[in-house]
């Protein structure tokens, strides 16, 4: 019997505290705080974007066409307004080239010649050092060379296309000057 008792005192103080573990009232804690935050700050924001941007127009120049025209554009922007232009322009001696060209295509090779040598001075003297001068009044050859210097007035002038050219780069730098004029009024907004 001495076994049983043996085994059974550690079994019974084991269970003596695992009812005493049980049995306990769980722990209650109140209390109260009070607090009081005061915050002072500063606060700045910065906000980052993009300026604003004047986009000039797309004026195409493609090199395939057959146009005798040259796209000019251009922007300005500022903090406050922003300006974009864009025009063509019709270059002279690409119009006289293509229609010496279309004659000359034609099988109308002395009209062809006659338009080339009508706009440029530069043209009727290369002709007539070459010993073929430009055709006058539908003679061709030692002819027209004779009715040439018999008649010095009808000859193009020796800036003749040049000065085409001229009135047409003075119009166009007027319209520059007034859009640059335009351009820097802004940039001192």
């Amino acid at each position: 019997m001495r076994s049983l008792r043996t085994l059974s005192t550690p079994l019974l103080l084991l269970m003596t505290l695992a009812i005493s573990a049980n049995a306990q009232e769980p722990i209650v804690t109140e209390s109260t705080t009070t607090s009081t935050v005061t915050t002072t700050g500063d606060m700045r924001t910065r906000v980052e974007s993009p300026p604003p941007t004047a986009i000039a127009p797309q004026i195409i120049a493609n090199s395939n066409s057959d146009l005798c025209t040259v796209g000019v554009a251009g922007a300005v922007q500022t903090q406050i307004l922003g300006i974009s232009m864009g025009s063509t322009m019709t270059e002279p001696n690409c119009l006289t080239l293509k229609r010496a060209k279309t004659l000359y295509d034609m099988g109308m090779k002395v009209a062809a010649v006659s338009v080339m040598c009508a706009g440029s001075r530069q043209v009727f003297d290369a002709m007539m050092d070459a010993g073929t001068p430009c055709p006058k009044d539908g003679l061709i050859g030692e002819a027209a060379k004779l009715a040439w210097q018999a008649d010095l007035e009808s000859q193009p002038k020796p800036d003749g296309l040049l000065e085409e050219v001229g009135e047409d780069n003075e119009r166009e730098m007027a319209g520059a000057s007034g859009v640059l004029g335009v351009f820097a009024v802004l940039l001192l907004l």
